[in-house]
């Protein structure tokens, strides 16, 4: 299993649209999550600065490729039409990176 967190901006004017958009996440989008092996995701808001922290374990052997099952399903993508807009990704993020992924430096169990 691995942790996984990343970060992204939220814009001001669509954070109250984004929290009505997480309070009921469509079935089919957490049902494509589940298949690719993405267990206890969790999203924080820091407010006032609009950072949404996300964190994940990761149960597969091959993120790249479960990643891009996620990326093929029709309804993920359609999703992300209604997320995608509200978001503000960080100019530093990698190449290819909508939230920008971070580095693990501390775990306690």
């Amino acid at each position: 299993m691995q942790r996984m967190g990343m970060v992204i901006g939220l814009a001001a004017d669509k954070v109250e649209e984004y929290k009505v958009l997480h309070a009921d996440v469509w079935p089919q989008v957490l049902a494509t999550l589940q298949q690719a092996k993405v267990r206890n995701y969790t999203i924080f808001l820091r407010e006032p600065e609009n950072l949404l922290f996300g964190y994940w374990e990761y149960h597969g052997d091959d993120f790249a490729a479960d990643m891009k099952l996620v990326a093929a399903h029709a309804e993920t993508r359609r999703w992300w039409t209604f997320c995608s807009p509200c978001q503000v990704p960080l100019a530093s993020r990698a190449d290819g990176e909508h939230w920008a992924m971070m580095a693990p430096v501390f775990h306690m169990d």
